[in-house]
């Protein structure tokens, strides 16, 4: 995997100050950042998070999903310790895109579930490649790290890229109405952790 590092700078937050890092796969044409608090490349293994993009649920405050809420959990639990970093991956949608996204919201609102909607669109339930991850990791400097993730998938998509994973770190978050059933369905059909699992 060939992915280009662009730049870095200062992100100050509501959870602190972390530095933004842009990288560009020239390959798929996307451009993907991680953001960073403290020192990454130290002997201790570094507290990440990979998120995908999900703009109506990181953006918009979109209540069907958990995304939004994982992604301002897992900088808090950063901010906390003091040292971490997240990998945004632009995969939308399981890595489907923003506009096929909203058909297979549409699929739902007609009652399907969110792997149902995908494959009745003719994709995958999930098409995210994390080897992207490898390199940014690299660029990083860690070494070793503790994922904050309640989905096995992730965890092992790191250890089969030679990335040293000693511990998965549950992120838990609230369900509401409108997301009771997608949290079902992760936990029933993709295998998601949610709990101390």
């Amino acid at each position: 995997m060939v992915l280009r590092y662009i730049q870095s700078s200062r992100l100050p937050t509501r959870w602190g100050a972390f530095d933004i890092h842009g990288f560009e796969d020239p390959f798929k044409g996307k451009e993907h950042i991680a953001i960073s608090m403290g020192s990454c490349d130290s002997t201790q293994p570094l507290l990440i998070r990979i998120h995908s993009e999900c703009l109506t649920g990181d953006a918009l405050g979109s209540l069907r999903c958990d995304c939004g809420e994982q992604l301002q959990r897992a900088m808090q639990q950063i901010s906390e310790v003091g040292r971490g970093a997240i990998l945004y991956l632009r995969q939308e949608g399981r890595g489907i895109g923003l506009v096929n996204k909203i058909k297979a919201y549409h699929l739902q609102d007609q009652g399907a579930d969110t792997v149902e909607a995908n494959e009745r669109l003719g994709f995958g339930a999930d098409m995210r490649d994390y080897s992207i991850c490898a390199p940014m990791l690299q660029h990083l400097g860690a070494a070793q790290v503790e994922l904050m993730t309640n989905n096995p998938r992730k965890v092992k998509a790191l250890i089969d890229l030679g990335i040293d994973v000693v511990r998965r770190v549950p992120l838990k978050t609230d369900s509401n109405p409108h997301n009771a059933a997608y949290l079902s369905t992760k936990a029933g059909k993709l295998g998601h952790l949610f709990g101390d699992q």
